[in-house]
C-alpha cells in the first residue's frame, strides 16, 4: 500500500515524460504544451504567484514550459516582478475576464524555426511565448487562450541566450500575435523586447551573413518553482507513508482489543451456563445454599458398642 501510494504522487510526472502526437501547426504546440503545463500543478490547489515547471513530451526534447497560476485583481495591482524571462508591470488586464488564470511560459528552443519559420531573417535567440488561460479548470485541455493587455506600461522579455549581432546587422524584436501576424520592433538594452500582449518573441536579424558562434550572458534571478514542486511530492510521500503506518497500527490495536472483548464475552457465557446455586437469607444477608445434603450426619455414638 505505501508503494502505491509513493507511485499515485510520482504518477503526473511520470505521465508527463510520454510521447506526445506529432505537431504540425504552431497553435497545436500551443494547445497541447498547455495541458502538459497544467499536469505540473501537482497539488489540488496550487500557490499563487510560485511558477512550475512543467515537462514536455519526450518528442519535443529542448521545450521549456511553466505555469504561474495568479488572481486577476492581483495581476492588475501588483503585475509579476520577475516570470522566468518576463516582467510583468500593472496594470494588465484579461479578456474575457475571469476570477484567476493561469500564464503559461514557453522556450522552443532549437524548435524555434520549425514553428515559426521567417523567411530572409536568423534568429539570435529562442522564441519564447507568453499565453494567459482560465485556471477555473486545471485540468482541462483544449482551452482557448485570454486575451491580455498591458494597459500602462509594456511587459518585457529579457532574452539570456542570445548570438552577437554580425557586422552590419541591426537586430530586430519580431513579435507573432496569435492570429498570425508578424510585427517587428527595435531591440531594447541589447537584449530586450517590449509588448502590450501576448504572443511569442524572439530577436531577429536579416540572414545576409553567417553567424557567429552563440555567447553566454549572466542568467537573471530563477526562482524556485521547479524545486518547489519536487520538495512537495517528496514531502507527501513521507506525509503519506507516516499517515499509512499509523493507520496500520490502528487496526491492530482494533483487533487485539475486540479479540480481548471477545474472549471475556465467551468467559461470561461459560459461567453462565453452569449450575445456578440456592439462594437463601442469613439475617439481612442472601448466601448460597445447598438444596440437598449428599452426607448424612452420623454421631459418633452410634458407633459405640
Amino acid at each position: 500500500m505505501l508503494v502505491l501510494l509513493i507511485w499515485l504522487f510520482w504518477c503526473p510526472k511520470i505521465e508527463s515524460q510520454s510521447l506526445g502526437p506529432a505537431i504540425t501547426s504552431a497553435r497545436a504546440l500551443d494547445s497541447m504544451l498547455q495541458d502538459f503545463a497544467y499536469r505540473a500543478f501537482v497539488r489540488p490547489r496550487p500557490r499563487t504567484g510560485i511558477p512550475y515547471d512543467g515537462v514536455p513530451p519526450s518528442n519535443l526534447s529542448g521545450i521549456q514550459i511553466s505555469a504561474m497560476r495568479l488572481r486577476s485583481g492581483s495581476l492588475f495591482t501588483r503585475g509579476v516582478r520577475v516570470y522566468k524571462q518576463l516582467t510583468i508591470p500593472i496594470g494588465v488586464i484579461e479578456k474575457p475576464y475571469v476570477e484567476r488564470l493561469v500564464l503559461v511560459y514557453q522556450n522552443l528552443g532549437n524548435w524555434s524555426t520549425k514553428y515559426y519559420p521567417l523567411s530572409g531573417y536568423m534568429y539570435l535567440a529562442p522564441v519564447v511565448g507568453l499565453l494567459a488561460y482560465d485556471a477555473s479548470n486545471l485540468s482541462a485541455t483544449n482551452l482557448q487562450e485570454l486575451y491580455i493587455r498591458a494597459s500602462n506600461e509594456p511587459i518585457s522579455i529579457e532574452f539570456t541566450r542570445i548570438r552577437p549581432v554580425p557586422d552590419g546587422s541591426v537586430a530586430r524584436c519580431v513579435v507573432f500575435d496569435l492570429d498570425g501576424r508578424i510585427n517587428f520592433t527595435n531591440v531594447m538594452s541589447g537584449n530586450k523586447c517590449m509588448t502590450f500582449e501576448q504572443g511569442h518573441f524572439s530577436i531577429v536579424v536579416e540572414s545576409t551573413a553567417p553567424l557567429p558562434a552563440p555567447k553566454e550572458q549572466p542568467p537573471p534571478h530563477r526562482d524556485g518553482g521547479g524545486n518547489s514542486s519536487k520538495g512537495w511530492i517528496v514531502l507527501g510521500s513521507v506525509v503519506g507513508g507516516v499517515a499509512l503506518l499509523v493507520l496500520l497500527a490502528l487496526l491492530i490495536l482494533w483487533v487485539w482489543r475486540f479479540n480481548k472483548r471477545k474472549k471475556m464475552h465467551h468467559m461470561e457465557k461459560a459461567a453462565d451456563a453452569g449450575e445456578a446455586l440456592h439462594m437463601t437469607t442469613v439475617g439481612n444477608t442472601k448466601a448460597p445454599a445447598a438444596t440437598t445434603t449428599r452426607t448424612q450426619p452420623t454421631l459418633e455414638t452410634e458407633y459405640v458398642p
